[in-house]
């Protein structure tokens, strides 16, 4: 599974609008990030700090998410073969127009979009009211929430939630970006083998 919200709204009439669309809207979360910060007394760039250890940690941290992804496409079991199908059938035909390059500035731009809004601004402040522990995982069910297309994808997201919330301390001090290298990594990853699975599917045999 991917981590994108925008993926499970239906594509654009016209299927070149489609890398606009989703630029569009991944770039919006982060002028609701602001907004939101804003409304309830958060910075959202309060933690975002550049770092070679930040870099090491969000690469080496998208690693199980990524092999999570690889053993779940493994899998036949009927949920999970749903997600499946709904990804392919809605992502797939879109992402195979674009080169890989297109879908890591896509990725890229919800791995900030997403992450300044869930864990700069969402969590601090669910933490800041409830508590360091509860606002992680209120703000993980959030996060699951708003991929609830199948009752197992929600669940899948609110654990990549709490993995996201928890890469924001590694190392000992908190830093965004994190949590942004690993969603904007991961994404990636996951859009490139959809878009070679859907190309290999529909190609015509010779």
């Amino acid at each position: 599974m991917t981590t994108t919200p925008f993926q499970m709204t239906p594509s654009p009439k016209n299927p070149d609008d489609f890398f606009k669309t989703a630029c569009y809207f991944e770039g919006s979360l982060i002028l609701v990030a602001i907004i939101l910060g804003w409304l309830v007394d958060v910075n959202p760039f309060a933690d975002l700090h550049f770092s070679e250890t930040a870099i090491f940690y969000g690469i080496a941290g998208t690693v199980p998410l990524f092999f999570l992804f690889l053993v779940t496409e493994r899998l036949s079991c009927e949920p999970v073969q749903k997600i499946r199908k709904l990804l392919f059938d809605t992502l797939g035909g879109s992402f195979s127009r674009y080169h890989w390059a297109d879908l890591f500035v896509l990725a890229a731009i919800a791995g900030i979009g997403e992450e300044m809004l869930f864990r700069g601004t969402l969590q601090p402040w669910l933490e800041r009211s409830l508590g360091m522990n509860a606002g992680l995982i209120v703000s993980a069910i959030v996060f699951g929430l708003v991929h609830a297309v199948t009752p197992l994808y929600a669940l899948l997201a609110t654990l990549i939630g709490i993995y996201l919330g928890l890469s924001l301390d590694y190392g000992g001090t908190r830093n965004l970006l994190i949590p942004i290298i690993i969603h904007a990594l991961y994404d990636f990853f996951a859009f490139v083998v959809l878009m070679r699975a859907y190309k290999k599917t529909n190609t015509p045999e010779s």
